[in-house]
């Protein structure tokens, strides 16, 4: 049923749940699980981002899906760890089309009423906008 999971993560206390998610999935049907983390160089739009900036954004993801990457190998699942930079939401949606993907698997805040609209979230985002199954997992209280 799923040959690609897609686990986009920022590395957020209380992902864990979604990352069992993930790795449960993709060892139930035999999967790979694609570890993304974007370095959301977007965000700093006002000021340029010297190189050095940039490496540590990069560094700070290669630590996150490394984090991924172990769990995922103790458990017996076939991982890529991928860092990307650019806006998250639609390096995601890039990401999906480009590599085939047949579920991603976020976590959520589960923000309500007004504070969802205002803060926008980038698995809102995927969710509204994503061509394929987007399982959003609850985050751990911090």
């Amino acid at each position: 049923m799923y040959e690609t999971v897609l686990f986009p993560t920022d590395g957020s206390e209380g992902t864990e749940a979604a990352l069992e998610n993930a790795l449960n999935i993709a060892s139930t049907y035999d999967a790979s699980v694609h570890a993304l983390y974007v370095a959301d160089t977007n965000q700093y739009s006002t000021t340029t981002l010297d190189d050095g900036a940039r490496d540590v954004l990069v560094e700070e993801g290669e630590d996150i899906v490394g984090d991924v990457v172990e769990r995922a190998q103790a458990r017996g699942v076939d991982v890529e760890d991928v860092v990307l930079q650019g806006d998250p939401y639609e390096t995601i949606l890039d990401y999906i089309e480009e590599y085939g993907v047949d579920l991603v698997v976020m976590g959520t805040h589960g923000r309500r009423g007004v504070e969802r609209y205002l803060i926008g979230s980038v698995t809102e985002k995927v969710v509204r906008t994503a061509d394929v199954p987007v399982l959003t997992v609850p985050l751990a209280d911090e």
